[in-house]
């Protein structure tokens, strides 16, 4: 029984090892399905995206799949079209190639050659990139339309080609520029470091520079000037320049050439101080010292500083001619040329006036003296505006010089009605005219006012000659004569009208003697002038001062016929009389003037010999009589000596306001036009 039992146990304990294995299989095979089920999750995404692959895989392969002749047909079609387009992808990755060279470093700051050079290679790739790309899509595009005609490709296959092929078509289309997307910007870029190299050159080498202003010119500043351009630089400038324009990029580099330089001159011409170019001034008098300033400064611009800027302007646009005066007219226009031309119409745009004719020759004087360099520099198209308004000018200058000139005869007939200087002394007139001529015929003037009146008459296709413009001047010297005969019979003193006439001739005489004016008058008339001036000096003299002597005469004092009382008596009465007249007399002259310092001296002098010496005389002799008296000061009021002190106090020149002239215009209108020689009043003076 034990070993029933026994037997019994080990068959449970088998069976239970039995169940425990089965267990552990089920659960093995359990997991298995677990991981199978998860692995199935897993792999339905795969399968749905090689679902969605399929139909591109199986295009792809369809043309192997296509019958073997259409095959061996086709291949030699799709041979030539893919050629030209393997070279053009060729060149397309050397093109890449050339980026860093010419995108990184220094670049054409660092070694301009080389990197013109690099420059070169990828304008002639994109050249080959720009002539062979749309031939190389056409033919590719033709093997496209072959496979679709023949059904040797899936059909969206062959749309997907025929979109990326018409895309192509798009870019580069048949013009001779290659489209932007095809090279990245890569040349675009390119230019734009040569643009900036280019300025980076110019400004470095475009400082102004001091330079010394002409000897004798007056200005004390120091003058500065764009420093011209090195020959390396210039040689620089040209290729950059070159390259440039082969790639139609000129405009900004054209645009910062005239800034730079254009400011440079501006900067010299300002070192100088030319803020009266802009006044707006219109009296000639005042002008002066602008008008000589204005002449320098003209040639300084143009002699040096715009000459300087033409050959800079040549030397870098050698080889392009337009440019190169186009922007030389820039550069001088933004300089100032035109301010300088505004001034001398400002000038011309004056008050009419005597002086104005000065300035006017002075402005023509300063044009004509650059004619040859205007015409050179300023002779191309591109300076027309210049040209016009330069002619424009001197038209203004010529006809208003010579309609001033052909009044001044008009203009002093005009004064013979005024009333004339109530001094007796130099109408300012006649001294004007007489310093004004000699100025018009000096070195200085005439040969300009000549020439001047020479292109007048030739605009109007008559002659001149140069007779005309003496016997112009000596017009004007013989109706100053006419006026001074008029003005001196307007005098109600017949004493100061003789004063006068001394005054006038003995100007004329003194101040024309010796002159170009007077030359062309002659020995004889300045003769003439000097013998009426002593004739009016011995009339004067007759009638004024040589009248007192007689009152102190000796009749019935030689022999006291009469007793002591009656010497006395006639004493007095005698020196009464005389110092009346003299009081009157001094009282009167005092008030009149003789201009010339020889002249009043002369007179000063022969008054005193004529009074004071029988005035002494007369006193030693018979003053004793009438000391005595009571009443003696009232007779014996001078010395000899005090009336040699009064008589040579005479005539003396007084202060005068500022002076003017009154012009008369065609209009009828009179106008005071302001110059230090004429006066606006009622007088001549």
């Amino acid at each position: 029984m034990d070993q029933s039992q026994s037997q019994t146990d080990s068959d449970e304990d088998k069976a239970m090892a039995s169940l425990l294995a089965a267990r552990r299989s089920l659960t093995s095979c359990l997991d298995r399905s677990r991981s199978l089920a998860s692995a199935l999750s897993r792999a339905g995404p795969h399968l749905e995206e090689i679902k969605h692959r399929l139909p591109s895989l199986e295009a792809s392969v369809r043309p192997i799949r296509a019958p073997r002749e259409a095959l061996m047909e086709v291949g030699g079609h799709i041979d030539r079209a893919v050629g030209p387009a393997a070279a053009v992808l060729k060149v397309f990755d050397a093109v890449h190639g050339l980026e860093r060279p010419l995108l990184s470093g220094d670049g054409p700051a660092e070694d301009l050659k080389g990197f013109l050079d690099v420059l070169t290679r990828l304008e002639e790739a994109l050249k080959f990139l720009s002539d062979n790309s749309g031939l190389a899509v056409q033919w590719l595009d033709d093997i496209v339309e072959y496979l679709a005609d023949h059904s040797l490709a899936d059909p969206r296959f062959i749309s997907q080609l025929t979109d990326t092929l018409s895309s192509l078509k798009s870019g580069s289309g048949t013009n001779q520029n290659l489209p932007e997307p095809l090279d990245g910007g890569l040349l675009s870029a390119t230019l734009d470091r040569l643009q900036s190299e280019f300025c980076q050159l110019l400004s470095a080498h475009s400082n102004p520079i001091p330079l010394q202003p002409p000897e004798n010119s007056g200005d004390t500043a120091i003058a500065i000037a764009p420093s011209p351009l090195p020959v390396p630089v210039v040689r620089k400038l040209s290729l950059i320049l070159d390259r440039l324009a082969a790639n139609n990029r000129l405009d900004k580099c054209v645009s910062a050439f005239v800034d730079i330089r254009g400011s440079n001159v501006l900067k010299s011409l300002e070192a100088l101080g030319i803020d009266y170019l802009g006044s707006a001034i219109d009296d000639a008098q005042m002008l002066g010292p602008h008008v000589q300033r204005w002449g320098r400064h003209l040639e300084f611009a143009v002699k040096h500083l715009l000459e300087s800027e033409h050959r800079v302007c040549t030397e870098v646009f050698d080889r392009r001619p337009a440019d190169s005066a186009y922007c030389f007219s820039e550069v001088a226009a933004q300089a100032g040329i035109l301010d300088f031309i505004k001034f001398g119409r400002t000038v011309a745009d004056a008050k009419k006036d005597p002086i104005k004719l000065l300035r006017l020759l002075e402005i023509f004087d300063s044009l004509n003296k650059l004619r040859l360099d205007f015409n050179r520099l300023f002779g191309s198209k591109a300076c027309a505006d210049i040209q016009n308004r330069t002619r424009d000018l001197i038209k203004r200058v010529v006809e208003g010089a010579c309609e001033i000139f052909g009044e001044l005869l008009v203009q002093v007939e005009l004064q013979r009605n005024v009333t004339p200087p109530p001094d007796g002394g130099v109408p300012r007139l006649v001294s004007f005219i007489t310093e004004y001529c000699n100025r018009l015929l000096s070195d200085e003037y005439r040969p300009v006012l000549t020439q001047v009146l020479i292109i007048q008459r030739s605009w109007k296709q008559e002659r001149f000659h140069e007779r005309l413009l003496i016997e112009a001047m000596l017009n004007l010297v013989k109706a100053l004569e006419l006026n001074f005969e008029t003005w001196s019979k307007g005098y109600e003193d017949p004493n100061l009208a003789s004063l006068f006439m001394m005054n006038t001739h003995w100007h004329f005489f003194k101040h024309l003697k010796g002159t170009r004016l007077g030359d062309h008058l002659g020995d004889t008339w300045l003769r003439e002038h000097e013998q009426y001036k002593d004739y009016y000096v011995a009339v004067f003299l007759r009638e004024t001062w040589g009248k007192l002597p007689g009152l102190l005469s000796r009749e019935g004092l030689m022999i006291f016929s009469g007793g002591r009382a009656t010497a006395r008596d006639l004493v007095k009465k005698r020196l009464k009389s005389f110092n009346e007249m003299f009081n009157e007399m001094y009282q009167t002259q005092s008030n009149w003037v003789i201009s010339d310092k020889e002249l009043r001296d002369k007179m000063c002098s022969l008054v005193v010999q004529a009074i004071v010496p029988v005035y002494r005389s007369y006193m030693q002799n018979y003053g004793p009589l009438v000391e005595q008296d009571a009443s003696a000061s009232k007779y014996a009021k001078f010395t000899a000596q005090g009336l040699e002190k009064m008589l040579g106090s005479l005539f003396q020149n007084k202060p005068k306001k500022a002076a003017s002239f009154n012009v008369r215009h065609s209009n009828g209108k009179v106008n005071h036009a302001g110059t230090g020689l004429y006066r606006s009043t009622s007088t001549v003076k």
